[in-house]
């Protein structure tokens, strides 16, 4: 924990990166829980035009993420992408809660929101050039503390934002918690992370079209498809985790909070773990690993039958997570590596399709089972995904020897 600390408080990009990445955490920490309560209850949303706002939303995400990744290689540095796109999230966040109305909600929703998102991957972007000249463990160390950080905005945020609206008629100071975390990424960013030199090197490919459908190639879209697979175990749990605990393990709405809380923290504890131990060893080995770990978890959720069983699988629901978590960031940039945003936009491309993956084996498991049955079908589907990447990368299994 202390040399990955060291690391990163020791350059400046890093330093403004990993802070300005919790608050980036915060805005999501602090809208995500109540985004669907605003948008339906306050706003008056029906349940159908708030689904397909949300999957518009991912889609617009996805695309903003790869354009502005690619336009930032083109321009050379991640500085001015950044200002901007923390911006959006000023003007997203602050319109909604200065005017709430339904159609300020659904533009913002739609126009401002899925661009500032794509500041996740920026973020990365401008982690993995900024260490560039990093050894090899030490840029290990730094991914695995910036991954930890964002963790911990969302185990200390939600609760403390959940008792400052206990009683409150409404939810909508959630969004001007948001926008004031978009506004610590535009100070921190304007202020403090330093400015591209002159003659910074511009991305070798440097057509702008040609590069984005790079990310087409067969062999890229078939690794993407395998950590797809892997990181849908975690949005499966995400929602039958609770169906589960208050189904079939007859437990209480109490009982889910304190289970996301406590395995939350581990994965706090456990990113920090992993990323020492891939900085000795392979990251296709961890996150196989690790992979398969949770799948051994989401199986045995599916044998629940009290909330203590349930309890006792957290330490593996931890662990197993951390691995997929953390480990793929790399993984992922490493797929394009001599182009970080491109390359890290693949983070937000991943998201997209394991949340759509999920979707698909969910309705699949629920029409023709209970839930039970498809927390062990989404673990079938996560084994599926760590034989096609052990597959595709038998090579980059073997612990690397330079260390």
């Amino acid at each position: 924990m202390v040399p990955t600390l060291s690391v990163i408080l020791h350059n400046p990009g890093v330093r403004v990166s990993a802070i300005s990445i919790f608050f980036f955490g915060l805005t999501g920490a602090t809208t995500a829980p109540f985004m669907s309560l605003i948008g339906i209850h306050e706003l008056g949303l029906s349940n159908a035009h708030y689904s397909m706002l949300i999957f518009a939303a991912s889609c617009i995400n996805v695309v903003a993420s790869v354009l502005v990744g690619a336009l930032a290689d083109r321009m050379g540095h991640f500085r001015m992408p950044m200002l901007v796109v923390s911006l959006f999230g000023v003007v997203g966040y602050g319109a909604v809660y200065l005017v709430p109305h339904q159609m300020v909600f659904v533009v913002c929703t739609l126009c401002c929101l899925p661009v500032f998102g794509a500041l996740n991957s920026l973020i990365f972007a401008n982690v993995r050039s900024a260490s560039s000249h990093m050894p090899v463990r030490d840029l290990i160390a730094v991914n695995s503390g910036v991954r930890a950080i964002i963790s911990a905005s969302w185990v200390l945020v939600p609760g403390v934002v959940g008792f400052m609206l206990a009683g409150s008629p409404s939810m909508l100071p959630a969004f001007l918690y948001a926008c004031l975390g978009a506004f610590a990424c535009f100070l921190l960013y304007s202020l403090f992370l330093p400015k591209a030199e002159r003659g910074a090197k511009v991305a070798s490919n440097s057509k702008f079209l040609a590069s984005i459908f790079d990310v087409a190639s067969p062999g890229l879209l078939l690794r993407l498809l395998a950590v797809a697979l892997i990181s849908s175990m975690m949005q499966m749990n995400g929602v039958i985790l609770p169906l589960v605990v208050v189904g079939p393990a007859h437990g209480t709405n109490a009982d889910v909070g304190v289970l996301v809380g406590i395995v939350a923290f581990l994965e706090i504890v456990f990113i920090l773990l992993w990323g020492w131990v891939e900085r000795r060893s392979s990251s296709v080995l961890i996150l196989a690993i690790g992979a398969v770990l949770y799948c051994g978890y989401l199986f045995l959720l599916g044998f629940a039958t009290t909330p203590w069983q349930v309890y006792v699988l957290t330490p593996l629901a931890g662990l197993g997570a951390a691995a997929i978590i953390s480990v793929p960031i790399s993984y992922l940039q490493n797929l394009i590596a001599d182009r970080a945003g491109l390359g890290s936009s693949l983070i937000a491309v991943n998201m997209f399709l394991s949340g759509g993956l999920n979707s698909l084996v969910f309705a699949l498991g629920t029409r023709v089972s209970d839930y039970a049955f498809t927390a062990k079908l989404g673990a079938g589907v996560g084994l599926l995904g760590v034989v096609m990447m052990i597959v595709m990368e038998k090579p980059r299994l073997r612990p690397s020897r330079s260390f």
